[in-house]
């Protein structure tokens, strides 16, 4: 697990002050830099026990050859250089890879780079050669990684328009106490308050903020509430990427605060609203 230490700031902070940068200087990254992002690779574990691997692919690269680049739709601007992320295939692939990638984003922006996850506007077949996709890997996201521009592109001004990454959903929206019937107040979650607030500002696709969350005591069951038809043309289900971004916010602060517990599967069971799938729970040590 990524050592908590090795961030220059809390962990509290990074989350919000982490942006999504979509242009850049095109100023290449220094070397020291390098390692210490090809150190934070190392870390790569997941929840589930997936495998994710790390590619930090320049666009100058040799490894890219003459011809070849790495395109993103003109979405991304004066990047230098990519972070990729793959999986191996397994059950819950998207929601390791969503957390462990988190970790290095949040680690980049201790570094002061930015960063961006994009999940769809990128040219997958070029950033698969790039790292070398084997047949048993997925790649859903890849994200940007340099020096942020002092001045923002029209397609960045306007896709943080679009996106109101700002505008997030209100407690009453996303956490309940015991049940789906009771939202949850602030006051009532204890020590849970924190870490469920950085879930609350955690990146999602389309920033449509998927997760819910039911807090019953000493346990925290995560939820999936689908955007019906938004997984529909989409390559992979990017949803439960963001499943493991926020649960990546959540136990990363709660260490943070020294409060220990871990990933378990235990299903309350009880009833869901439509379109929502049980996920995982974190159980507090006692």
């Amino acid at each position: 697990m990524l050592n908590m230490q090795i961030f220059d700031k809390p962990v509290t902070e990074l989350i919000k002050q982490r942006l999504s940068v979509r242009t850049y200087s095109e100023k290449p990254l220094v070397l020291e830099l390098k390692k210490a992002l090809h150190n934070s690779f190392q870390d790569s574990e997941a929840p589930f026990g997936g495998l994710v691997r790390f590619s930090l692919i320049e666009k100058d690269s040799d490894d890219l050859g003459p011809d070849k680049k790495l395109g993103t739709y003109g979405v991304i601007k004066g990047a230098s250089a990519f972070l990729i992320a793959t999986a191996e295939k397994s059950n819950k692939d998207l929601e390791d890879l969503g957390y462990a990638f988190e970790k290095v984003i949040l680690y980049a922006t201790s570094l002061g780079l930015g960063t961006c996850w994009l999940g769809g506007t990128f040219k997958k077949s070029e950033f698969a050669e790039a790292a070398a996709l084997k047949d048993h890997e997925i790649l859903p996201c890849i994200s940007p990684i340099g020096y942020p521009s002092s001045r923002r592109s029209f397609v960045d001004s306007a896709m943080r328009l679009v996106a109101g990454s700002k505008n997030r959903k209100d407690w009453q929206e996303l956490f309940f106490r015991k049940d789906f019937a009771q939202p949850l107040a602030k006051s009532e979650a204890g020590g849970f308050e924190i870490p469920l607030e950085m879930v609350r500002l955690a990146p999602s696709a389309s920033n449509k903020q998927p997760w819910r969350i039911v807090w019953d005591g000493n346990k925290v069951h995560f939820y999936l509430q689908h955007t019906k038809g938004y997984a529909k043309f989409m390559a992979f289900d990017l949803q439960r990427v963001d499943m493991g971004i926020a649960m990546c916010h959540f136990e990363l602060t709660a260490q943070e605060l020294g409060i220990n517990g871990s990933w378990q599967i235990c299903d309350p069971g009880g009833q869901k609203p439509i379109d929502t799938d049980y996920v995982v729970s974190w159980v507090k040590k006692v």
